[in-house]
């Protein structure tokens, strides 16, 4: 499993990043290895996944200017561009008070609770930053206050007579208690893979910065995103009309949300994985700028690729853990089994296709998406450390802040309107709680990606994880030889089990 560190930062279309000698003379170039003191010129990389890229340019640009008309149609002034002859509804003629709930509404009465479910995700997203240090304080937050949370927001919207989304917030905080008892043996070890993962980043400022400057530049899109869905909210048309608008808006900010994201993942993970392959931040082998180089490649040669994973990643991890944690607890019933199973090998072939462990691919090899995650996948089964990632959930504790984050602030915004328009009150919470889980997301993804450089240097090369941490080193091997011993038990159980089903179906002579 041990080897020559990888060639970090060049741009290879083979399965593996490391390179041999022979492919090195050839090539023309050395080793970007830990005993290199110049570091050769890299060879300019090839553009990845340029559809994708144009595709979400694209719509960047058609749902700006859609969210930017449908905002001005109803600021300061009623149906501005005369949109509601589009929908077949004539908006309601204001009453002479002004004060009748009939009157139309303006786009300015509900932006400022857009802009309150923005101050409040850019302070959860702050302190998740500024406090990464306490990593056992926002673990046992995130992962025993949401399913408490998740049920008292489902009584209030029974109470509030909103039965769909009652039910929906109780099977949220249902399966949320089920996950969490299904893997409570396993949060040990991933809360040491987060701590080691906020020691890294913490030891780098610089990726800090990049997490503070993308969080600006998502509250610049939200600004925007945000004046559009006011004005889709104030408009007279009817509620099966706005609600559809805004699951569409909402898919918009879902992708731009997940790019910016994955971008600061992939930058993150340049530059983790930079630390782990020389030793240390300040060695004379590393390169120069090394910041800069990563940021560049994550906005131009990588950006396609960035584009297409944000896409489906995120759904596809989300329902894997789902189904691990209820697999995990099945027991004997065979029919639930086979069903379980048969889903469970399903979503196993999209995660080979689609796993967050590309990203440190893309940033360190520049390869497309697919290609990246086809590689690390098979690198983990090669190696064995499939079993150790499929047991840690650090992902999923991240996630469980995420979602808090994103029903506090929707829960702030919620209020607010419920005093301001009460009939709006589920519109205006629901979109600002996908607000808050973005802003939230993009301090958490810096974590997230200490945590997969960490898992690709392990299986790449042990020993870079030994040389920066020899007790972290030592720790995680026990946990991958326990992990593959209970395995290998497991399927010897299976075996032995199908034997004997086979010997009892056998008719005796």
């Amino acid at each position: 499993m041990a080897g020559p560190p990888p060639d970090v930062f060049f741009d290879t279309d083979g399965g593996n990043s490391s390179a041999t000698a022979e492919e090195e003379e050839e090539d023309g170039r050395g080793a970007v290895g830990c005993g290199s003191s110049q570091p050769p010129e890299e060879p300019a990389r090839q553009w990845r996944d340029l559809f994708w890229l144009f595709v979400f340019v694209v719509h960047l640009l058609a749902f700006g200017s859609l969210l930017f008309l449908l905002g001005m149609n109803r600021f300061g002034k009623v149906d501005r561009f005369k949109i509601n002859r589009f929908t077949n509804i004539t908006a309601p003629a204001p009453s002479a008070g002004g004060g009748d709930p009939s009157s139309p509404e303006l786009t300015e009465k509900f932006w400022p609770l857009y802009g309150a479910a923005g101050a409040v995700g850019t302070v959860l997203a702050w302190a998740w930053l500024a406090l990464g240090s306490r990593t056992g304080l926002m673990m046992k937050v995130s992962v025993h206050i949401l399913t408490t949370y998740l049920a008292v927001i489902s009584v209030l919207c029974f109470w509030g007579e909103h039965f769909f989304w009652g039910v929906a917030f109780a099977v949220g905080a249902a399966l949320q208690f089920l996950y969490v008892m299904s893997v409570l043996d396993r949060f040990t070890f991933s809360m040491l893979v987060l701590q080691k993962s906020v020691k890294m980043v913490r030891d780098l400022p610089e990726v800090m910065r990049v997490a503070y400057a993308f969080l600006f530049v998502m509250l610049g899109w939200m600004t925007l995103w945000s004046f559009g869905v006011s004005g889709v909210i104030a408009s007279s048309m009817n509620d099966s009309v706005t609600w559809w608008l805004l699951v569409i808006f909402s898919v918009n900010l879902f992708w731009t949300g997940a790019v910016l994201c994955n971008t600061v993942h992939v930058i993150v993970s340049g530059m983790v994985f930079l630390v782990l392959i020389h030793g240390d931040r300040s060695s004379a082998s590393m390169p120069k700028k090394p910041l800069l180089k990563s940021l560049r490649f994550a906005m131009t040669t990588s950006f396609g690729s960035i584009c297409y994973g944000s896409l489906f990643t995120a759904a596809i991890r989300t329902l894997r853990w789902e189904i691990r944690g209820i697999r995990s607890k099945i027991g004997s019933n065979e029919c639930l089994l086979c069903c379980v199973d048969f889903l469970f090998h399903l979503v196993e072939t999209l995660v080979r296709f689609f796993n967050k462990y590309a990203y440190v691919q893309i940033a360190v090899n520049g390869k497309g998406f697919n290609h990246s995650a086809r590689d690390a996948w098979e690198l983990f089964q090669s190696t064995g450390i499939e079993a150790l990632v499929a047991y840690d959930c650090s992902g999923a504790v991240l996630l469980m802040g995420i979602i808090l984050g994103g029903l506090v602030t929707g829960t702030c915004s919620g209020v607010w309107t419920w005093f301001r328009k009460s009939e709006e009150v589920l519109m205006v919470g629901s979109t600002a709680i996908l607000m808050g889980m973005v802003l939230v997301g993009l301090a958490v993804v810096v974590v997230e990606s200490a945590v997969t450089s960490i898992y690709i240097c392990f299986a790449e090369d042990p020993s870079l994880i030994q040389r920066w941490d020899a007790e972290f080193f030592d720790q995680m091997s026990e946990a991958l030889h326990q992990r593959l011993q209970y395995r290998s038990a497991r399927a010897r159980q299976i075996l032995m089990r199908d034997r004997f089903d086979q010997r009892s179906d056998t008719p005796s002579l």
